[in-house]
């Protein structure tokens, strides 16, 4: 695969498992922007459609994100539907059919391998080529769509200690709403912007945003530092006529200290055991309103089982056709129901929920991005500690 165009890792898998497993068909489908379908990766034409990602084999395969296995009508073959995921991101499904003699759980472990490759491979080859992100889409993304999704980071995340997950709506329309995140060995920083106004204004607001907090944040700063940086650097381009709301957070990995900066609107959940309540912030300005304003940061602890929601006001501030809001109880309804899910899968169902909810078309952007606590593991006691030490030697007798 690494020897293959960038847009060909495809051709060279099924070229390769053609030779090695005697597979007869190779797909690849990919997640939509919405997270809605799967779409071929390299369609022929009337023969392969967008699949659900709900009611369809490799749509569950997709959730479950493990290998499924379909028996072909009218043939002696198995369709194996293997998760193609990297550090937690769901990408898609690679689809494999075999001959049921070599549908062996070894050339399952061997499928599944290869399509882990395929899913990191893909990671590099879209610095170099298109294909991928045309076959995302069911339909054109708008261009201040184009710009958002072009700043994110991922769309989930996972490590040792935390598992994100995260969703903008509407995905082809999405104008001012973002997030950010970045991990090291020490710290985790999370952020949630949205840039006032609409369209492509408001995409180069958080445009602008989300670039001076990661200038401030790989130049060392906290993140008291980093709102400070990102405030003065949309007030010297805006003046104060246009500002982002943040809602800005760093995880101290090794103990679960928390680090708050909350500028605006976006807000902050917490399920903790069976009970769901908004965390309180101290709220502080937005980013850009005035020259030279100053932030500080409150403090907080997490828990392992912690799970922490935070979502724009496109979802806390929705209305119900009778004119209730969201965010009054539907939404912590919605974190309950949601409980059993992993992270990555939350914000999707949790912007479906509110879809149903809302009963119209968005008025505004919505987001929701999902945290999931575990903490770090205490350090093993290593095994040469539990062996005693030898008793010490007799001294040797005098000898006269």
């Amino acid at each position: 695969m690494r020897a293959a165009a960038p847009h060909a890792l495809v051709d060279k898998v099924r070229d390769a498992l053609a030779v090695s497993h005697g597979a007869t068909r190779v797909q690849l489908f990919l997640a939509d922007y919405g997270f809605t379908v799967l779409t071929p990766y390299d369609p022929l034409p009337g023969k392969e459609q967008p699949l659900s990602l709900y009611n369809s084999p490799e749509g569950r395969a997709f959730g479950s994100q493990e290998p499924r296995e379909q028996q072909v009508r009218h043939g002696d073959a198995v369709d194996h539907h293997l998760p193609v995921t990297v550090r937690g991101e769901r990408t898609g499904i690679l689809s494999v059919r075999l001959p049921s003699d070599r549908s062996t759980p070894e050339a399952v472990d061997e499928l599944a391998h290869v399509a882990d490759l395929l899913g990191h491979e893909i990671l590099v080859a879209e610095r170099d080529t298109d294909a991928y992100q045309r076959a995302r889409r069911v339909s054109r993304l708008t261009l201040a769509a184009e710009m958002q999704w072009q700043l994110l980071p991922a769309r989930a995340c996972s490590a040792e200690e935390f598992s994100i997950g995260a969703q903008l709506e509407p995905a082809y329309a999405i104008h001012g709403d973002n997030f950010d995140w970045a991990a090291d060995a020490d710290e985790l920083t999370v952020a949630v912007t949205n840039g006032m106004g609409e369209g492509i204004q408001a995409s180069l607001l958080s445009n602008l945003a989300v670039n001076a907090l990661r200038n401030a944040r790989r130049s060392g700063l906290d993140i008291a530092g980093q709102a400070a940086l990102a405030d003065q650097a949309i007030y010297e381009q805006h003046r104060g006529a246009s500002h982002v709301s943040t809602l800005l957070m760093r995880f101290e990995l090794a103990t679960g200290r928390v680090e708050v900066v909350d500028a605006g609107s976006p807000q902050l959940w917490r399920r903790r055991g069976r009970t769901v309540e908004r965390v309180p912030l101290e709220a502080q300005l937005p980013l850009g309103m005035f020259e030279e304003s100053h932030y500080e940061a409150q403090e907080f602890h997490v828990l392992p089982g912690d799970r922490l929601l935070m979502v724009s006001d496109g979802v806390y501030d929705a209305l119900s056709p009778d004119g209730e809001p969201y965010g009054e109880r539907a939404l912590a309804r919605a974190i309950n129901s949601t409980s059993l899910l992993p992270a990555a899968t939350v914000p999707r169902a949790l912007l479906r929920t509110l879809a149903e909810f809302r009963k119209a078309d968005p008025p505004d952007d919505a987001l929701a991005l999902c945290l999931d606590w575990t903490g770090r593991a205490e350090p093993e006691l290593r095994a040469e500690s539990l062996v005693p030490e030898p008793p010490a030697e007799e001294p040797a007798p005098e000898q006269d």
